[in-house]
């Protein structure tokens, strides 16, 4: 049986930086992200609403973070968030993910020794 994966119960990268990708990847350029949760910040990039400005949080993440959260588009959401790894994931430090984290009063996640 898999393990939960710990970003069910944070979110906390998805209320702190900035979700920006290119802007091929919303629906109306051919991609999958829903255009009315975009907002164009440059000729060649968009970010996801909610986190252009402070306080950040994304639009499309649903509940509380540290306790119980879900992305509202997962299937379709942006390269910038299927790219975004969790710390201690292959056995690889993330330290966006552990700053998040601390920001948001939450304890860094675990790497484990990949053999």
């Amino acid at each position: 049986m898999s393990e939960v994966s710990p970003c069910l119960s944070c979110g906390a990268c998805c209320a702190i930086f900035r979700v920006s990708f290119y802007w091929g990847e919303a629906q109306s350029a051919g991609g999958c992200v829903p255009d009315e949760l975009t907002t164009r910040i440059s000729p060649h990039l968009s970010c996801m609403q909610g986190t252009e400005k402070a306080p950040t949080r994304c639009v499309a993440l649903n509940g509380e973070i540290g306790a119980a959260v879900g992305c509202s588009i997962y299937e379709h959401r942006s390269s910038t968030c299927r790219e975004f790894p969790m710390s201690g994931e292959n056995g690889i430090h993330n330290n966006d993910c552990d700053r998040a984290r601390a920001l948001h009063n939450l304890p860094p996640l675990v790497v484990l020794e990949v053999s």
